[in-house]
């Protein structure tokens, strides 16, 4: 079953902002039904069928959320309280079907709480990053107008500066203030009347997380929520009842609100949801609490390694890492330490989650996997055509999830001919594995050579002095552009000229000498957005560094 894009349901919004501006059906990529699971009915409303039909299958009495300080919740528990903040959204503050809600704060009951009840009383949820700067709410509330925002209190003081016009805020947390959300749900029924939407009303705006320039809002429909569960979830990640979800990628970002709230309500597990932690902050939650299935970037296993908690982790039976590319060195460090395969997945905002990935057995090192089941993956070349096995091009994918900017241009950049083109260069073998390259934008051109960013920073990184490190062309009269690496090193390693040569030379023996870094720059840090993605384009300007601290 496909379908090019339209929409068929009776949409439930009374305000038809979403509806009104999603992009014209001609430019949505093709979209693909072809798993009986993906079948979705015409109306559906994602929370009910994550939270109330879960509860049908697993029973009120059984653990949903947990916090690293023992706090719990019941799935009955998260029920009675999404409905109550619900009926706040409606009664108190006259939201209706369509209304944008702004959501911000760290990862916790609450939030999960929020989003679910903004989709079941069928308005939007537009879950933000809580470290967004004033200049960047006003930017993302320019996108989505919403009608109200919810926020946790301690994360209030940059909402307010930001001073969107007619935007009222309710906090929560502070349990003082008569105001406050959860003073508010203290005298609101249990239970709630969950609005019909269509399966395909717009149920959330994500944003995309601004590493190129002014973010774009993407549109992503009730069945959308749904079909991420019921892909790479269920059919790569396969959780089951007793699984404990955790992980450090906030809700706001799609791989987060993926694997630490749908994919466990999907499956009648539980979510450990932690607000911040640092790698031996997360081992150790891991450790205590029994969590048996990790969420996180690639960055985030390498230090889990470092730190040595390589025993903490003996109760994951997955760990899935995505958000940037894993090294391979990273993978086999990480499978030797523990003897747990990550799982890595190359995903979008735009697509909601991932789409290539592997698990166990089928896990080829140093691919990202292959078509995760219910996609269609190819490699294109510059003219859209599908180039063959070996052949470096462009990733392009289509599949139950797909494209739709909130009145952008841009979409016909992203979508093309019916596929959802990435920005990635990747190369596919004759077995279909798909192996990451660079970001198309990324690939540097030094006198006739093109080399990909990632490959050097493969190679640098098995040095034991390289913690992180980012590889990223610069501009050179006579060469075009040369290889530069900004190298955080080491706790036990001391930078400086002797170090950059060592690294300058072990880099020749594992690449091609042309590839080698020829600067190296040692930083404390490397700059990342919110998510936690490297900004390399700032490391491309001129005179650039990386921030200290």
């Amino acid at each position: 079953m496909t379908t090019s894009g339209g929409t068929a349901g009776r949409s439930a919004h009374v305000d038809t902002f979403c509806r009104d501006n999603l992009p014209p059906p001609n430019s949505w990529p093709q979209f693909l039904f072809e798993l009986p699971e993906l079948r979705y009915p015409e109306q559906l409303n994602c929370a009910v069928e994550l939270l109330d039909r879960t509860i049908d299958r697993v029973g009120r009495d059984r653990l949903c959320v947990l916090s690293p300080e023992g706090g719990t919740w019941t799935y009955g528990e998260l029920a009675d309280q999404v409905s109550r903040i619900a009926h706040v959204l409606v009664e108190d503050f006259g939201i209706v079907p369509g209304n944008r809600v702004l959501l911000r704060g760290p990862n916790n009951f609450w939030l999960a709480a929020s989003w679910l009840a903004v989709l079941k009383a069928g308005a939007v949820a537009v879950t933000t990053m809580p470290l967004l700067r004033p200049t960047e709410i006003v930017t993302l509330s320019d996108i989505a107008r919403p009608q109200l925002a919810l926020c946790d209190s301690r994360f209030v003081a940059d909402l307010l500066a930001a001073a969107v016009p007619d935007l009222p805020i309710v906090t929560y947390g502070d349990t003082a203030a008569a105001d406050d959300l959860i003073s508010r749900t203290a005298g609101k029924p249990a239970d709630f009347d969950a609005v019909p939407t269509s399966a395909d009303d717009v149920a959330m705006l994500a944003l995309t997380s601004g590493t190129t320039g002014r973010p774009k809002a993407t549109m992503h429909f009730h069945r959308d929520v749904l079909a991420i569960a019921d892909t790479f979830s269920a059919h790569v990640v396969r959780p089951v009842a007793d699984d404990v979800f955790i992980g450090t990628p906030p809700l706001g970002f799609t791989f987060g609100l993926g694997g630490l709230l749908v994919f466990p309500l999907r499956a009648g597990a539980s979510t450990l949801l932690v607000e911040r932690a640092t790698p031996d902050e997360l081992a150790e939650i891991i450790a205590a609490r029994g969590a048996t299935v990790c969420f996180t970037a690639p960055t985030a296993y390498r230090a889990l390694l470092a730190g040595g908690h390589a025993a903490k982790l003996t109760g994951l039976r997955r760990a899935v890492s995505a958000g940037e590319h894993l090294p391979e060195s990273t993978w086999h460090a990480f499978v030797e330490a523990t003897g747990l395969r990550l799982i890595d997945g190359i995903g979008s905002t735009e697509m909601l989650h991932v789409f290539v990935s592997a698990a166990d057995d089928d896990i080829r090192p140093g691919a990202t996997g292959r078509a995760v089941p219910g996609y269609q993956v190819t490699v294109l070349d510059d003219a859209g055509a599908p180039v063959g096995p070996g052949v470096a091009g462009r990733l392009a994918v289509k599949g139950p999830t797909g494209c739709r900017y909130l009145a952008d241009a841009r979409q016909a950049v992203y979508v093309q001919d019916g596929w959802n083109v990435t920005g990635d260069t990747y190369v596919r073998d004759e077995d279909g594995y798909f192996f990451y390259q660079a970001r198309t934008d990324d690939m540097i051109i030094s006198a006739g050579y093109n080399i990909a960013g990632p490959e050097v920073e493969e190679a640098l990184l098995v040095h034991p002095g390289v913690l992180e490190c980012c590889v990223v062309g610069v501009p050179d009269e006579q060469r075009g552009q040369v290889v530069k690496a900004f190298v955080v090193a080491a706790a036990d390693a001391a930078p400086g000229t002797e170090l950059a040569a060592e690294l300058q030379a072990f880099a020749k023996q594992r690449i091609a000498p042309y590839k080698y870094p020829r600067t190296i720059e040692f930083v404390d840090a490397l700059p990342r957005t919110s998510t936690g993605k490297v900004q390399r384009f700032k490391l491309r300007e001129p005179g650039a560094t990386a921030p200290s601290g």
